[in-house]
């Protein structure tokens, strides 16, 4: 029985992603979904998957929703 390991991922022509592995942009499904970072809406936008994926990562650090580090509210 097949676990469909080797597979390449979903992806649509029209669609664009970022491959981290080799670090290009691709349309529709070339390398498989493990190693994209997308679907973004054309190729520029892909072109900067790893400024856009580096700018969330910074909101979200910073965002007080996310902050484990936090005091729990409620008894210890």
């Amino acid at each position: 029985m097949a676990l469909g390991f080797g597979r390449k991922g979903s992806g649509k022509p029209g669609e664009w992603f970022y491959c981290i592995k080799h670090q290009k942009v691709e349309e529709g499904p070339e390398c498989p979904a493990k190693d994209r970072l997308g679907p973004y809406a054309g190729r520029e936008e892909a072109g900067r998957a790893l400024e856009t994926a580096a700018e969330r990562n910074r909101e979200w650090k910073d965002d007080p929703r996310w902050q484990d580090d936090a005091p729990a509210d409620g008894p210890s």
